[in-house]
This record gives C-alpha cells, sequence and structure tokens, in this order.
C-alpha cells in the first residue's frame, strides 16, 4: 500500500483511448471534407460581414445570411459554396460587401441568379474576401485580449473559476442579475438561450426582451452583456467572461457572431444537438467543425456537454461513456487546431447523493478527469438530476461539489442553486451560492496537494474501472463507426439515425475542385 498525490492511471490506457478516438475522428474528417451544410455556409456569410436581417412573411427578421443562402441554393449552385457566388455577385454587379448586402435587401439582387463572371477572378477575389474575414477576425482577439490584460484574471490565480448562469428572458434583465453575480464573486456568466434555439434553423436579430427558459442568443444580445461585464469588470478589477451556446442548428455563425461580439466561452458540442435536441447527425458534426475553427482562433474556449449523459443514465455506470466521449470532443478539437488550454472538456457531479461512497465515487471521476486532462480549463457541472424542493439538502451537496470542485483543481464549477429545483433563482439564491463557493473555493485552495490517494483504495480502484471501461467502450465504437455506435444506444441511452433528426435537408456533397472555403486553410483545420 502507497500514498500519491495523483491516482494511479496507466499512461497506456490513456494514450490508447486518444489513438483510438483519433481514429474516430477520422471517420468524421471523412464526412467534412466531401459535405458542407447551409448552417456553415452562413457562417462563411458572417464572417465576411452580412449580419443584416430584413422583415419576412410573418414580420419576422429574416437574416440575410439565410436569405442568400436560400437564393443560391434555389438554384442549385450552393455545391460550389456561398463564398464562390458572393464574389460571382460583387464582380457581376460592380458592389463590394455592404452595398450588395443592400442590394439583396432591397430584393433589387438575387445572388444566385447572377451569371456567371471569370471563374479565376470569382476565385482569386473570394481568397481576398476570406484573407480580409479573417484579418478581422484576428483583430477582435487582440482586441479582447487586450481589455483582459488591464484587469486581474482569476485563471492565473490556479483555482475554479465561478460559474453563473443568468436566465430571465430579458438582456436588460439579465444584465443586471449577472452585475450582481459578479459583485459578488462570479467570475463566468453564462446566458442561458431560450428553450429549443438550438432548433431555429436562423439566428434571431436584434436585443431580445421576451424569452422562455433563457435569452435569445442574438449579436446585439451578445454586445449587451459584454459592455455590461467589461463595465463592472473594471469596477471589481477583474475580468469576467462571457458565455453562451452555439450547440444547435447554427453552431458557425453564434461561433462568428461570439467571435465578433468578445464572448470568452461557447458551449460547443455536436454530441449535444444529435443526442438530446435530435439534430441530424452529419448535420450537426459537420457544422461543429468550422464553428471550432472560428473558436480556435478566436482564441474562445468551447465547453463540451458530457454531463448532459448522467441526465439520462446511471452516473455512477456512465462513466465510460463520458470518459470516451470526451476523448472524441478531444480530438474533434484538435482536428479544428484548437490549443488543449482552450477545451473545457464537461463532466458533473450528478450520482445518486444517497449512494454509499459517493463523494469517494465523485472524487475518484473529478481526479481522473484532471488528471487525463492536465491542460483543459475543465468544465465541471453541479448536480441537478436529484435536486428537490428540500433547499438545505440541495445547498449541502452544493457545498460538496464546491469542495470536490477546488480539491480536484477543476477549471470551472458550475455553482449549484439551492432553489434549482423549485423556481429560477432569484438575486438572493444566487448571491448564497456564490458566497458558499466564496469560502469553499477560497478556504480550499491547495487542499489537492495536502492528501494523497492509495494504490489499492476504493477511489483508485473506481478511477482505474471507469477508464478500463472506456477503453473497451471506444475499441467497440471504432470497430462499429460512430455513426452506427450513435444509433445503437452508445451515448446517454439515445438512439439517433443517420438520416433522420432535424436539418438533414440542409447538408449537401461538395463539389470537389470547384467547392471554396478558404477558411479551412486560414485558420488551420487539420482535416
Amino acid at each position: 500500500m502507497g500514498y500519491a498525490s495523483t491516482i494511479p492511471l496507466s499512461s497506456k490506457k490513456i494514450a490508447r483511448c486518444r489513438e483510438i478516438a483519433k481514429s474516430i475522428g477520422s471517420e468524421v474528417a471523412d464526412l467534412i471534407r466531401t459535405h458542407s451544410t447551409v448552417g456553415t455556409e452562413r457562417g462563411v456569410l458572417r464572417l465576411l460581414g452580412f449580419n443584416e436581417a430584413i422583415p419576412n412573411e410573418q414580420g419576422l427578421l429574416f437574416p440575410i445570411a439565410n436569405l442568400i443562402t436560400d437564393q443560391v441554393k434555389a438554384h442549385d449552385r450552393l455545391h460550389e459554396g456561398a463564398l464562390y457566388w458572393i464574389a460571382n455577385a460583387l464582380i457581376a454587379t460592380g458592389s463590394d460587401v455592404s452595398s450588395l448586402q443592400q442590394k439583396v435587401m432591397s430584393k433589387e439582387v438575387d445572388v444566385g441568379a447572377l451569371a456567371l463572371q471569370d471563374s479565376k477572378k470569382v476565385k482569386q477575389l473570394a481568397n481576398q474576401l476570406a484573407k480580409e474575414a479573417y484579418q478581422k477576425l484576428i483583430r477582435y482577439r487582440q482586441e479582447r485580449s487586450k481589455t483582459s490584460k488591464k484587469l486581474k484574471d482569476p485563471v492565473k490565480e490556479k483555482r475554479p473559476l465561478k460559474y453563473v448562469i443568468v436566465a430571465t428572458g430579458n438582456i436588460f434583465e439579465d444584465v443586471t442579475q449577472a452585475k450582481s453575480a459578479v459583485l459578488d464573486g462570479a467570475d463566468v456568466i453564462a446566458v442561458i438561450r431560450s428553450t429549443a434555439q438550438s432548433l431555429l434553423d436562423y439566428v434571431p436579430q436584434g436585443t431580445t426582451t421576451e424569452g422562455f427558459g433563457g435569452t435569445y442568443a442574438t449579436q446585439a444580445n451578445f454586445r449587451v452583456m459584454r459592455q455590461a461585464l467589461d463595465e463592472v469588470g473594471k469596477e471589481v478589477n477583474r475580468y469576467i467572461r462571457l458565455t453562451n451556446y452555439c450547440s444547435g442548428l447554427c453552431m458557425s455563425e453564434i461561433a462568428a457572431l461570439g467571435a465578433m461580439e468578445g464572448l470568452d466561452c461557447l458551449l460547443n458540442d455536436a454530441m449535444y444537438g444529435i443526442l438530446f435536441r435530435d439534430i441530424n447527425m452529419r448535420r450537426t458534426l459537420i457544422d461543429q467543425h468550422f464553428s471550432r475553427l472560428i473558436c480556435s482562433k478566436s482564441g474562445i474556449w468551447i465547453m463540451t456537454g458530457e454531463d448532459n449523459y448522467m441526465k439520462t443514465t446511471d452516473a455512477t455506470k456512465s462513466g465510460d461513456q463520458v470518459l470516451a466521449s470526451q476523448f472524441i470532443n478531444e480530438a474533434a478539437a484538435l482536428n479544428a487546431g484548437m490549443s488543449k488550454s482552450q477545451m473545457s472538456i464537461g463532466h458533473a457531479m450528478e450520482m445518486d447523493p444517497f449512494y454509499e461512497k459517493v463523494i469517494l465515487m465523485e472524487i475518484a471521476r473529478a481526479q481522473m478527469t484532471r488528471q487525463i486532462f492536465p491542460d483543459a480549463p475543465l468544465k465541471y457541472m453541479c448536480n441537478t438530476k436529484y435536486k428537490s424542493g428540500d433547499i438545505f439538502t440541495s445547498h449541502a451537496i452544493d457545498t460538496i461539489f464546491n469542495l470536490i470542485g477546488s480539491m480536484t483543481n477543476q477549471g470551472v464549477i458550475l455553482l449549484g442553486m439551492l432553489t434549482e429545483a423549485v423556481h429560477t433563482p432569484f438575486l438572493q439564491d444566487r448571491s448564497v451560492s456564490i458566497r458558499n463557493a466564496n469560502y469553499v473555493v477560497g478556504g480550499a485552495v491547495g487542499l489537492g496537494d495536502e492528501f494523497g490517494y492509495r494504490s489499492d483504495g476504493f477511489i483508485s480502484k473506481f478511477a482505474q474501472q471507469v477508464l478500463d471501461d472506456a477503453v473497451k467502450l471506444l475499441e467497440k465504437i471504432d470497430k462499429m463507426g460512430i455513426y452506427k455506435a450513435i444509433e445503437r444506444k452508445t451515448f446517454a441511452d439515445v438512439s439517433r439515425t443517420m438520416g433522420g433528426g432535424k436539418g438533414a435537408d440542409g447538408v449537401f456533397e461538395v463539389e470537389r475542385g470547384r467547392y471554396l472555403n478558404p477558411f479551412f486553410d486560414l485558420m488551420g483545420s487539420k482535416i
């Protein structure tokens, strides 16, 4: 029997997991090389500056990015890429991007219907447009970096960032709650999207004051919250990170808008959309790659959604699913040229709190994840599945969560709310949760360095078993293929089919040798 500061995990097995995950990633890469989606093409248009909207027949603001993509698709030209036809339209009309956008808005120009111009000139202009857009993206990142360097950055304190959610439906009320949370000690503010926005095949326009279960993710709302957090950040002399969500049918577009408006983190995980929103798997896996390219070059952390698997399964038994998915997510992020320091890989404390030795199991999982992904700012999710109207027990569970998060040096801890099962938390509920975390996280600094793990102890054996099971599961997935694995309920006990799900009609095969998306090379895609 011996004690060590880390759990004894097999480096060979961890390496084997990464090897298999890379193989699984290559299967997805084959799909991405030969296909695109309307969402990815709209993401390209957003980067070029096509971010206006006009009223549609129902009186709703319809994005120009959608309109142009629809025009090109209606003339069966999308397989060459939206960028190709934008460059073609600029030459044909003698316009710049701004004036072309106005001509489309006034219905003076149908981008898909214009006569084909000289192909060589079109490609030259398309490449020039992409380079200019890419350079703007880099400047956005540089400006955000300058802002953050003027303030103290909680990341440098080597303790978990305290992550708090606001979800009123009204962006201006969200600002009030966010500022209050920052004054109490929050480090990351996440604006929850309105329920099922991930199923909208367009990005809403403008500031929004109504939303069910959250607030719409729009460029204007991003800007309002970013400005508010920068203001309160100066007041407390602390850089405050802003988070939103780009899973769903508009992953690339929201990533682009988030980069423009100074977001720091985005919930970005294709598997979440596939499993829990029934979005077509090909659609979301393709969109994920382009969205992660944008995040990679914009310095945005991606946050993955493995914590959700535990809500539909017995969390004591689904550790292998979570770990396997984490390896796959890491491989996909590496294919997008992303640094491991941007991979806020997700997991959660979702085991039944009344199991015997459950706290030891949770420590094992959290410490194991920390060791396997040492450079990642891990996102550790609080317990929600077993919360009830008993706010005192809920608060006790959250206290243990905060302690484990601090002890195992998680990157981000998503704070639990004692009233979570009763109502949307009020300001005072959030304040109580943050004060709890301030006490525990601050009081437990360095706790993990003061204790050791027994090599033959329960914690070590539990973690080793999860790793062993993950190796077997990844080998099984690699053998049957990721698409078939999803169909056979490998993750979260949910089955989805290759051709099923929302947005399937938005996937199309690209024309090799003619399809244009220079952003792949500019942004360092490994695919």
